[in-house]
């Protein structure tokens, strides 16, 4: 049978725009989708930079005018990678326009605007996504998996980073990630953090946040100096509703860090030990091994961890990021097809929006927050 034809409209050819185009490419390729994808238009700041990314990524239309795009019949379905602060107007002006959307996060610079998205989006009736595609990853299943099977028993205490170095250049000038409105390393790197956390141990019901201005100032551009009002580093202790407690950090100015996404799960009976730098891996220790034969043992993602098998017939020959991205696009394709829930819906993104602000709330109170 043929496939019904979905249009995809992508707005922004940066990092994570080239990451969309690369994961339909192979989402095509691994999974049976439901739909036959086209690439219809790219979308960028000006005609040159549209009309460049689009015939390196395979759009066959391009265009600066991202509002003339979202609004076109042609279009089923857009992608919203531009700046942050960008993140509300397009996606409502691509909900209004009864198309369904997928948003990198965050998904808008405060709750009360990703409150406004997902409420349009359900009244439309629209399917969306947000881009957390580390949640993705099989072996972070196969963690919440063990979790709730109570292979580590009662779970005391979490922990969790996620941390990188390209905000560490102190002459670097102003941009958009400083910026209060979207800006931040709670609201960047933080939501991912506290995504992971409830992904694997469900809801967080109190912080207590702390949040670091390090580089209190930065070239504006213009020969002048302009004021830092966001936080470099951010951190909160955490209480989950299960009776668990923990924390979490984020910080764009770790010296050396590439890519940590770190988690520690402690439980009454075992431990498990995550880092995306070796995402292929998921560490065990458990205290019903003998003595004398106790340590962490590694577990090797493999076909045995659903969808590996898909991208690779043999165990630890590892999966990549943009795989990850790939697996998140099939799964939103499925939720469009009605053939499974929203994997992460701007309803989901809401609340992690919600927790970065109660967290930078608590952090300027100093004070313990409802979540």
């Amino acid at each position: 049978m043929t496939k019904p034809l979905l249009r995809v409209g992508l707005i922004g050819s940066g990092f994570m725009g080239k990451a969309h185009a690369f994961a339909y490419g192979t989402a095509a390729k691994v999974f049976d989708l439901p739909f036959a994808v086209e690439l219809h238009t790219l979308a960028d700041a000006n005609p040159e930079l549209a009309r460049t990314a689009a015939e390196a990524l395979g759009f066959a239309r391009a265009t600066a005018d991202w509002r003339a795009m979202v609004a076109s019949p042609e279009i089923d379905v857009v992608h919203v990678t531009a700046p942050n602060a960008l993140h509300k107007e397009m996606a409502l002006a691509a909900i209004a326009a009864g198309k369904h959307v997928h948003c990198e996060k965050p998904l808008a610079p405060r709750a009360q605007d990703a409150r406004e998205m997902a409420e349009a989006a359900e009244a439309r009736g629209v399917k969306t996504q947000m881009g957390f595609n580390y949640l993705c990853n099989p072996m972070l299943a196969l963690a919440r998996e063990m979790i709730q099977a109570g292979e580590l028993g009662e779970i005391r205490s979490y922990r969790g980073i996620h941390a990188e170095d390209y905000m560490t250049d102190a002459s670097a000038p102003f941009s958009f990630r400083n910026d209060p409105v979207g800006g931040g390393v709670m609201a960047d790197l933080g939501s991912h953090a506290l995504a992971t956390a409830e992904f694997l141990l469900g809801p967080i019901a109190r912080v207590m946040g702390d949040a670091v201005t390090a580089i209190a100032e930065r070239p504006d551009g213009q020969g002048g100096r302009r004021p830092v009002e966001t936080d470099d580093v951010a951190r909160a202790f955490l209480r989950f509703e299960s009776g668990a407690s923990g924390s979490i950090e984020a910080s764009w100015i770790a010296m050396g860090r590439k890519m940590q996404h770190d988690v520690e799960v402690y439980g009454s009976k075992g431990a498990l030990l995550f880092t995306q730098e070796r995402f292929n891996e998921l560490h065990f220790y458990s205290a019903e091994d003998p003595k004398g034969r106790r340590g962490f043992r590694c577990i090797e993602a493999g076909p045995d961890h659903p969808p590996y098998g898909r991208f690779c017939v043999a165990p630890g020959h590892q999966l990549g990021f943009n795989d990850l991205k790939a697996i998140e696009m099939a799964g939103f394709l499925d939720a469009l097809a009605g053939r499974a829930p929203e994997p992460f819906s701007f309803r989901q993104g809401l609340r992690i929006q919600g927790l970065v602000e109660t967290v930078l709330a608590s952090a300027r109170e100093e004070r313990w927050r409802d979540a």
